[in-house]
């Protein structure tokens, strides 16, 4: 028996900067996963994949990956994304150069 369709992101790495990003609801690439359009439906989110893809001269590495619907836009289910979605696990570039750490 197949497993239902859970919500999903399509997600890859920048080809030039290696950042991660999501398909956004313009079908545009955005850094921050909160912009990221979240697919309810398995042949909607098939479609996309398709088409970012194609994007090899934008993006590698893509891939539907399982996400929430949150107060302020999808939200990682997974550790990975979790992870991938915050950034460098050091804090001397990417994403949180920016974040004040204590």
């Amino acid at each position: 028996m197949a497993r239902p369709f859970s919500p999903k992101v399509v997600t890859a790495n920048d080809l030039l900067s290696g950042d991660v990003v999501y398909l956004d609801s313009h079908d545009c690439w955005a850094s921050d996963l909160s912009l990221a359009a979240l697919y309810t439906d398995e042949a909607e989110a098939a479609e996309k994949l398709d088409l970012a893809s194609i994007q090899a001269n934008e993006v590698v590495g893509v891939y539907l990956a399982d996400a929430k619907a949150g107060a302020n836009g999808p939200e990682p289910v997974h550790f990975r994304e979790d992870f991938r979605a915050k950034g460098p696990s050091n804090y001397d570039h990417g994403k949180q150069e920016s974040v004040n750490h204590v």
